[in-house]
């Protein structure tokens, strides 16, 4: 589907206002993300760690990934959306602004871990604000334009990361704190509160029950939409770590490498316009299908790759497959999360598809492709991908009797006032 104004105005057209005071400041965020980018280089080039203790330190971020998500998620439930998404960025600004000044080795892994935390903590609230202001028939459509918005950010942001790591490291914590600052304050000025009221029980009948962690993992479809994406997120994570390994074996060099990984965000800022066209009316089911089967073998086509040419190819069709599969699974989420306990389920939904791929998926991919070789681990990454096309095909279907999410406590309507 071609790009144009009238198709791109078809896109953007009719989506509340406060979706793009959330999208500029997702835009700036990405944008200023110079920290987790270079992370890896400072601590081994500015402050003498050695690479396993830096990988380590890396790993640990991980896990505070991981606990700012679950914590935002319980927050954005019980306090609200504004407040953690506001809060979250001030601390984060905080935090990564402390880590460009602290020494001592051991400070540094415990300030790094909680800038990690409150980066992290304020994606459950961003998500849920989303599915609170946006009609479940146009959140796909959303949350595409979001992806968008971060894949943009990403790549002008790491180039110019690159230029200012040259001259300063200091730069890049400084710039991110600013630019973290910014989102915060746009989010006061600009984003309302938007948590569903629960309206009180009538007299005689007993409160809804609170929605715990425990519960939302007892929603057996909701935790396999988790495991099916957390899945091919898996596979994503090995665009960074066994490809570049698997064509440097081949003979490539680490340019041909950039050459070909900078396939994958040229074609998302190019294809994720019309694909949101797409997403906005396809069937969910034929989506999430079609999109495992071409991250998993874009992956799987690295057996046949032997040139430069052939790897852009692999990385171009499981792109394809990352454009659909990101916001259609995003909206599932949505779907299958009561209002009240949106946070809940979207902090462990993004914990399922970016803190734990990332703590997971390097070590495991590094391991497998030592253990069971090239081939064999490729052809295994497409069939993962088959697996969770089969996996989402059962998972959208609702046969007679289907268990469903538990259903909201009646709501009042309007969001908490402002």
């Amino acid at each position: 589907m071609p790009l144009n104004s009238a198709g791109f105005a078809q896109t953007v057209r009719g989506l509340p206002t406060a979706f793009w005071w959330l999208w500029i400041t997702t835009l700036i965020n990405r944008v200023g993300g110079f920290v987790s980018v270079f992370l890896m280089l400072y601590l081994t080039l500015d402050r003498g760690f050695t690479a396993s203790t830096a990988g380590l330190v890396i790993a640990l971020c991980g896990l505070g990934g991981t606990a700012g998500n679950l914590l935002g998620g319980v927050l954005t439930d019980r306090v609200g959306r504004r407040p953690v998404l506001m809060g979250a960025q001030l601390l984060n600004a905080a935090t990564t602004l402390l880590l460009g000044f602290v020494e001592p080795k051991a400070a540094i892994v415990v300030v790094a871990f909680f800038a990690c935390l409150t980066a992290n903590a304020s994606k459950p609230a961003m998500m849920a604000i989303v599915a609170d202001i946006i009609p479940e028939q146009d959140r796909g459509r959303a949350f595409s334009l979001n992806f968008w918005a971060i894949n943009i950010g990403f790549g002008v942001g790491a180039t110019v990361a690159g230029l200012a790591a040259e001259w300063d490291y200091l730069v890049l914590f400084v710039a991110e704190a600013v630019a973290t600052v910014i989102c915060g304050v746009v989010v006061y000025w600009k984003v309302p509160e938007t948590r569903p009221v629960a309206l009180p029980a009538e007299e005689g009948t007993a409160a809804p029950a609170r929605i715990g962690i425990f519960r939302v993992l007892a929603d057996g479809r909701f935790v396999a939409l988790l495991c099916t994406t957390a899945a091919l997120c898996l596979l994503y994570q090995q665009a960074s770590t066994t490809l570049p390994v698997t064509m440097a074996r081949t003979g490539l060099t680490p340019a041909q490498f950039g050459l070909v990984i900078g396939v994958n965000g040229l074609l998302v800022v190019v294809l994720q316009i019309p694909v949101t066209r797409i997403v906005a009316t396809a069937n969910r089911s034929v989506l999430l299908a079609l999109a495992s089967l071409l991250s998993g073998w874009g992956f799987g086509l690295v057996v046949f790759a032997h040139t430069t040419w052939f790897y852009a190819v692999t990385v171009a069709v499981w792109t394809v497959g990352e454009c659909v599969l990101a916001p259609v699974a995003v909206e599932m989420a949505t779907r299958f999360a009561p209002d009240t306990a949106r946070g809940r389920y979207l902090g462990l939904y993004s914990i399922a598809t970016s803190s734990l791929p990332a703590m997971v998926g390097p070590a495991l991919g590094g391991l497998l492709l030592d253990r069971l070789g090239a081939d064999p681990f490729w052809l295994g990454c497409g069939l993962v991908g088959t697996v969770a096309a089969v996996a989402y095909v059962l998972l959208t279907r609702t046969p007679a009797g289907a268990p469903q999410a538990e259903p909201a406590p009646a709501l009042s309507g309007s969001p908490v006032p402002d």
